[in-house]
């Protein structure tokens, strides 16, 4: 074990620590802490490549910096204790250092590159919204899927499900997540939603306000008739952005947790 380790914390707006999360988890190919206004690296690695990113960053997204050296401590089991099993819905998330849960569909894990262990509020409400509308036999689209675990979730449910990311390294978290619970996909590509043709009973899109108005036809146009399309990553604060992007679908059901909202539209 190293005798130091290096604490690198990126502050912004809470809006986007999903995003940068994600994008410290990729510079860096480390796990992340998540905060409600930053994130947290640990690492012995050095972290000048990440620096340089973050400050080609600043010109458009608000953020901040600061990295300390601390005296090492098992900080891999601090990271582990602070990860717990959440239940959402019919599903029992957890990682592989506890034990699945009787009764539940349990879905295994490991929070590492991809965000997406349930925890954030959008995940969770995601979930439990999978659990309501999806149905074995369906076809599910999860588009920005991150770690796969809403595509897993369908899985579980009995779907037929296709996942897509424009980062490679969710599309190869997504990969291992699905191997590591023994379910199957059927398609999975590195891009977005445009890269199919394909209707769907249930589409998922869970990335943030600004993303899901620029795909919004293309969301549209991939839920079949009487299709559910599942969106989420919505601030409270920008939610008209969405809804006025979709107000032509059904709105059968607002979801709102913490300060974030989750939309459920019918075809």
């Amino acid at each position: 074990m190293e005798d130091s380790y290096i604490e690198f914390k990126v502050t912004t707006n809470p809006e986007f620590v999903e995003l940068l999360g994600d994008f410290v988890a990729t510079v860096t190919n480390e796990a992340v802490e998540f905060g409600e206004d930053f994130v947290i690296l640990r690492t012995t690695n050095d972290t000048l490549e990440l620096e340089q990113k973050l400050d080609a960053l600043k010109d458009t997204i608000e953020l901040s910096y600061q990295k300390e050296e601390k005296a090492n401590i098992d900080w891999i089991k601090k990271y582990q204790d602070s990860v717990q099993p959440i239940e959402a819905g019919e599903f029992y998330v957890y990682p592989s250092w506890y034990e699945p849960k009787k009764g539940k569909i349990n879905i295994l894990i490991n929070p590492a590159l991809a965000f997406g262990s349930g925890h954030h509020a959008t995940t969770f409400s995601c979930l439990g919204a999978i659990s309501k509308y999806v149905k074995r036999g369906d076809t599910l689209l999860d588009v920005g899927c991150g770690s796969g675990i809403l595509a897993l979730a369908g899985a579980y449910k009995g779907a037929e499900v296709d996942l897509c990311d424009t980062d490679p390294l969710a599309v190869d978290s997504a990969k291992e997540n699905f191997e590591l619970n023994n379910q199957t996909y059927n398609k999975i590509w590195e891009g977005s939603v445009n890269k199919t043709n394909q209707k769907y009973d249930i589409v998922v899109a869970n990335i943030i306000a600004d993303v899901l108005k620029i795909l919004a036809n293309e969301l549209k146009n991939r839920i079949k008739a009487n299709g559910y399309l599942i969106l989420s990553g919505i601030l409270d604060k920008k939610e008209t952005i969405v809804t006025n992007e979709f107000s032509d679908l059904v709105l059968i059901q607002r979801v709102a947790k913490d300060e974030w909202v989750t939309l459920i539209y019918k075809g």
